[in-house]
């Protein structure tokens, strides 16, 4: 195949149809993601010092110069995960220290032009935010109060700063923790539960009328942010009381293919091996896409896919490569920006999804940031 400036090329499709809103116009201005993995989000983790928490995962802390060499790698927008529920009391009231922290690396990364993403990541437990009956209770209290705080202390921050609802919500440790039954009555719970915990976080970011928080663009998952959970019919989009129409944004997670993407080496099927010119293996990113195009983004509701990326496997860098190219053309082709899950990890054989070497401070892989780029102006 030829590359010619070293850009893959890939299949030539018919324009399609974007409208034309605003909402849709602010996720094409975000271009192209990156994800602080694996750091604000680290949890249950044994530490002297709370602070201690954001190397705990990824052995580095983060700089003001890895966020300018993340923006000058061509991502203009940076989701910041956090976890927040080992940084509470028993009024779930956010420690100072923590809070304080979190905004220092927001404001580095807004200083740098970027869009950001914070949002509520690894709390996802029984006793905090856990999407079933019997703790929706708990759990509405939980979100509630996190982002009370979470509003009153970015409420001055414009709208380049963007609230996530939830990360991932899920029944964890449970045999549908990633895959339910939505006729069940146990895949109604689960996607019942994250419809009003959903709700609950709109409304209480838009309780708060203060600085930009009336009009902010909020981004709202499905069960486990997987794209069939907002696909399927009872995924209701929050209802916004906001001052200007349309800022809800929905979020999703795909690393697909799945045998590619993110399935380890020992997994019945796992491949490292993709292209772009083999239809077998492009299906699933082409099928999940025009899905959430049909359903939102022709109707004028803005998607992003707020992880994705490739697994290292082996020596299969060019294959990766071809996927990221891929994956970004047909994202923005449909109208969605997307974020690479970068969570500094390069050896072994867990989930290397890393780009940025952080205690080197520069990207470990260009030829894959180099695609993505490319294909999401």
């Amino acid at each position: 195949m030829s590359r010619g400036n070293g850009i893959i090329p890939v299949p030539e499709w018919d324009a399609k149809e974007i409208p034309d809103n605003k909402a849709l116009a602010f996720v094409k201005d975000m271009q192209l993601g990156w994800n602080l993995g694996n750091t604000f989000d680290a949890a249950n983790c044994s530490v002297s010092d709370e602070l201690a928490y954001e190397s705990a995962w990824v052995g580095v802390s983060t700089t003001k110069e890895m966020i300018h060499t993340i923006v000058a790698a061509g991502f203009h927008t940076i989701r910041i995960p956090v976890s927040w529920h080992n940084h509470v009391d028993e009024k779930d009231q956010i420690s100072k220290a923590w809070m304080d922290r979190v905004q220092e690396v927001v404001d580095w990364s807004l200083e740098e032009g970027a869009y950001v993403i914070i949002n509520i990541h690894h709390d996802n437990e029984k006793g905090f935010m856990y999407p079933s009956y019997e703790q929706l209770d708990r759990s509405k209290k939980y979100v509630q109060t996190i982002w009370e705080q979470i509003a009153e202390r970015f409420a001055q921050y414009d709208e380049r700063l963007i609230f996530e609802t939830l990360n991932e919500p899920r029944h964890v440790e449970t045999d549908h923790e990633w895959r339910i039954d939505v006729n069940s009555e146990t895949g109604k719970e689960c996607i019942d539960c994250v419809n009003q915990l959903n709700q609950t976080a709109v409304d209480t970011i838009r309780a708060n009328k203060k600085g930009y928080n009336p009009s902010r663009y909020i981004m709202a998952p499905g069960y486990c942010a997987s794209p069939d959970y907002v696909l399927t019919d009872g995924f209701v989009v929050p209802t916004d009381s906001g001052e200007a129409d349309n800022r809800i944004l929905i979020s999703v997670h795909a690393y697909t293919p799945y045998l590619f993407a993110l399935a380890g080496e020992d997994v019945q099927g796992s491949t490292d091996r993709f292209s772009v010119s083999e239809k077998i293996q492009t299906a699933d990113i082409d099928a999940f896409m025009k899905g959430l195009y049909d359903k939102f983004i022709s109707k004028g509701t803005g998607v992003v896919i707020g992880e994705f990326g490739a697994r290292a496997k082996g020596d299969n860098l060019e294959a990766r490569i071809e996927f990221a190219a891929y994956y970004v053309a047909r994202a923005r082709y449909f109208g969605m920006t997307v974020c690479w899950w970068d969570n500094h990890a390069f050896h072994g054989e867990g989930e290397n999804f890393g780009l940025l070497d952080r205690r080197k401070n520069q990207i470990s892989y260009p030829q894959i940031v180099v695609q993505m780029t490319h294909y999401s102006e």
